[in-house]
């Protein structure tokens, strides 16, 4: 279990945090060697509840940015626990940042442990701050830390937002690579597209990769990193 009380923080969000209980998993993101890691994903797991569920009440109780200190200060101490050398990979809200005295308070409770070694993903949900993008962005590229877009192709994340965002990292999601190997116009999709993020120096993920022979053509279609169950799952 994943303890807040002895952190540098507010009172009341440390109130808040005490109420989460939560644990930590990490999915490796791999190179296309499938073997080589470059980093790993920190994937919140709250006990009793999925946590869509937990998020669904979170954002019922407009108390989303409890889980956004939660997820840094939290996943950070795991990462830590587990002694991974490679990068670690946080998810972030777009609707939300840590404020001011709790981005300092993570510097200076971390230190410089944490300089190049994060990557904060920017989760799909409905909505996007470019605000607290902007602050994020500023924060994170400070600490020669990355900036990654998830789930690209639904929702929101699409082209315009990648153009607005200029991440260092972006992952395709599932939908887009789910049984590529034998869809040709998924094929030519991908294709275009790393093509596209290439163009401007952007690294692209392609996750849920489950099958051996999606992760085979993705590999041939140049992508990048790769993620999902075919190469490991969460632990």
């Amino acid at each position: 279990m994943i303890y807040f009380d002895h952190l540098p923080l507010d009172k009341d969000i440390l109130k808040a945090l005490g109420e989460l209980k939560i644990e930590y998993a990490f999915q490796p993101i791999y190179k296309p060697d499938g073997e080589t890691i470059f980093a790993y994903e920190a994937l919140m797991r709250p006990e009793g509840e999925t946590v869509t569920e937990l998020i669904a009440e979170y954002t019922k109780l407009d108390k989303l940015h409890v889980l956004e200190v939660a997820t840094f200060f939290g996943a950070m101490q795991a990462y830590f626990l587990r002694g991974y050398p490679e990068r670690v990979s946080i998810n972030s809200f777009p609707s939300d940042c840590m404020r001011q005295e709790e981005a300092d308070a993570f510097w200076e409770y971390f230190g410089e442990e944490i300089r190049g070694r994060m990557i904060i993903e920017n989760l799909e949900y409905p909505y996007f701050s470019l605000e607290h993008w902007n602050e994020k962005s500023r924060s994170v590229r400070a600490m020669d830390n990355l900036l990654a877009v998830d789930d690209f192709g639904i929702g929101i994340n699409n082209l315009e937002r990648v153009r607005i965002m200029n991440p260092h990292i972006v992952k395709l999601d599932r939908e887009l690579i789910s049984g590529i190997d034998h869809i040709p116009e998924k094929q030519e999709n991908v294709r275009k597209l790393l093509d596209e993020f290439h163009s401007k120096d952007i690294l692209v993920v392609a996750e849920g990769v489950e099958e051996k022979e999606e992760f085979e053509c993705l590999v041939s279609l140049g992508g990048d990193l790769f993620q999902g169950f075919y190469l490991a799952r969460p632990a």
